[in-house]
């Protein structure tokens, strides 16, 4: 599998990242454990949780479980030099977490000081903030975005502080690298001012949705990452399996994320269904897989891109590392481009 370095640090990533957020929820610590083993022998050694994960649902009783998961994994092989992790603090979306109090500077140490140790690391590789404080309009909140209760000053001052931390955990060797996630442009070069300021972690990454069906970072975000050399990491790249096709015709298979998730997060649109034909006959005109061509295809956009895909069962894990051995060809982007245009936003 090829492999490629995070921008401006030395930390070697894999074409495509593992996804974990089921895992503790919809998967046993032994199927976590297998998908890892699995992922590590077809050359996938870059692996992406958070300290809020499991969902589907997220639980009290479970926050920190997947990283638990990741962590015995580590214990049992012995191979954390095999590994780059990835792992995400949490913010407004925290809920259970710290009582939702999400990213400051008193809070931001303990949390990683929580992962380290449920992970069974001395250091992070990639330290990511899930969410902003303020909110964002991810999520399907761009339909009601509404930024009116945010206040300049004080989301200025916070990150100032919280790079202060940031700039001293990395400076002790705990993190790596710093990323964000389900951020905006504006939030990303107002990150990056505040870490020239002191010498602290620029933005390396930006962990956002996106998928053939969801291509909001397409405009600014993708300016913003040419030019502040920042890589996306692609979460639901399979649009919460949509694109797989198994919910097409109503189907609704037992153990599902639609089985526990009805609307996906907002993502199950009459629309979203006529798309996901458009794309599987682009994929059939090909002889491609259509869940192999639409992790490829985020590897083919004019900015870096690197899919994480998540897996409950073993067939899942093998269909989805066979897109790091496809190449796409000019025609089938060009169908890709005609099939969005006909379907620019289905959700």
């Amino acid at each position: 599998m090829d492999r490629t370095t995070l921008p401006g640090t030395d930390i070697a990533v894999s074409a495509l990242c593992l996804g974990t957020m089921t895992w503790g929820s919809q998967n046993t610590e032994a199927e976590g454990h297998a998908q890892l083993d699995r992922a590590l022998d077809a050359g996938c050694f870059f692996v992406d949780t958070a300290e809020m994960y499991p969902v589907n649902p997220v639980r009290a009783e479970t926050v920190g479980r997947t990283e638990e998961i990741v962590g015995t994994w580590i214990a049992r092989t012995g191979r954390r030099g095999d590994l780059t992790i990835a792992t995400k603090c949490s913010g407004s979306n925290g809920g259970f977490v710290r009582d939702g109090r999400g990213i400051h500077a008193d809070t931001v140490r303990a949390a990683l000081e929580g992962s380290l140790k449920r992970l069974q690391t001395d250091v992070i590789d990639l330290y990511q903030f899930h969410w902003p404080n303020r909110g964002s309009y991810h999520f399907r909140k761009i339909w009601d975005y509404d930024p009116s209760e945010q206040d300049t000053a004080e989301v200025l001052d916070n990150m100032a502080e919280v790079m202060e931390v940031l700039k001293s955990c990395v400076a002790e060797g705990k993190i790596r690298a710093f990323g964000l996630s389900n951020e905006s442009a504006w939030g990303t070069l107002k990150w990056n001012a505040a870490a020239d300021a002191i010498g602290g972690p620029r933005v390396a990454t930006m962990q956002n949705e996106y998928s053939l069906l969801c291509r909001h970072y397409d405009s600014d975000l993708a300016e913003t990452a040419v030019h502040e050399g920042m890589t996306l990491l692609a979460f639901s790249p399979l649009a919460a399996g949509l694109v797989t096709g198994k919910y097409q015709a109503g189907a609704v298979p037992e153990g599902s994320r639609m089985a526990l998730n009805e609307t996906l997060g907002g993502r199950r649109t009459d629309r979203a269904f006529i798309a996901v034909d458009a794309y599987h006959e682009v994929a059939q005109r090909h002889g491609h897989d259509p869940v192999q061509m639409a992790l490829a295809w985020v590897r083919t956009r004019p900015f870096p891109a690197i899919p994480i895909f998540g897996a409950t069962r073993p067939e899942h894990v093998e269909r989805a590392l066979g897109a790091a051995d496809l190449t796409l060809s000019q025609e089938v982007l060009d169908d890709i481009g005609a099939a969005h245009r006909a379907h620019p936003m289905p959700y």
